[in-house]
């Protein structure tokens, strides 16, 4: 199963009934987070480019044509970055849970989670500061690359991969954290399927990029990772020793 199939395929099956019960709740936070970020990004935008702009040293004023768009897209990347991370620090619970359900409707078998419902959602938040944990310090140094002369050429790619495999991360993590895959032994299962860990975290990362539609898109893609955990990750072997 690829990415596509498996994102196309979840987000039929989510709107479905007995299903789409458990989207709207995530739908209504994710809208809610949307409109304060999209307001506050709208107005402070222009200055934001300035700022930074006028940083910039006069004797690179004739690349001026390029480091204006390179800054706007990495401005581009921290804003996506930031509205990404805060929705998924708030409605981690509820795809938690969007997840289970899609999986017993998916594969006939519940996941292996036997927590309660609070302990789960609780489990879910910490889950989600590991995953920041893991992933700011290395957006961070991505950040700092792009604002250096010459090499940020490479930022705008590099910041492509990296949202690529944090949203693998990020989505592959909810159906994995219901069966007790330990967040180490969930990125060395997308470690070793690389392709499609990447492809569907770019699926992802395409879809949070598309304004509005992705409210509704993003159950889908919770639903497409519970697919792609079931055909590619469920049955991944252990290195020796491993937790």
């Amino acid at each position: 199963m690829t990415a596509v199939d498996a994102i196309a395929q979840g987000t039929r099956w989510v709107y479905r009934p007995g299903l789409r019960r458990y989207v709207f709740a995530p739908i209504a936070v994710n809208l809610a987070v949307y409109v304060i970020l999209l307001g506050m990004v709208i107005s402070r935008f222009g200055g934001w480019v300035e700022h930074w702009m006028n940083l910039v040293p006069g004797w690179l004023d004739w690349l001026s044509w390029l480091i204006w768009p390179l800054f706007v897209l990495c401005l581009l990347a921290v804003v996506f970055f930031t509205f990404t991370l805060v929705t998924q620090l708030i409605a981690a619970p509820l795809y938690g849970f969007l997840a289970e359900k899609v999986e017993i409707v998916a594969t006939g078998r519940a996941p292996l989670d036997d927590r309660s419902l609070t302990r789960a959602a609780v489990d879910a938040l910490g889950r989600e500061l590991v995953k920041l944990g893991y992933i700011l310090p290395r957006a961070a140094v991505l950040f700092v690359i792009s604002w250096i002369p010459g090499v940020n050429l490479l930022a705008p790619l590099l910041w492509g991969l990296f949202s690529a495999w944090m949203m693998a991360i990020s989505y592959l993590d909810y159906p994995m954290d219901n069966n007790q895959i330990s967040f180490a032994d969930m990125r060395r299962r997308l470690a070793r399927r690389p392709w499609h860990s990447l492809s569907y975290g770019g699926a992802v990362t395409l879809i949070t990029w598309i304004p509005l539609a992705n409210l509704f898109l993003i159950p889908g893609a919770v639903a497409g990772a519970v697919l792609m955990w079931d055909a590619h990750y469920r049955h991944a072997p252990k290195p020796a020793g491993s937790a």
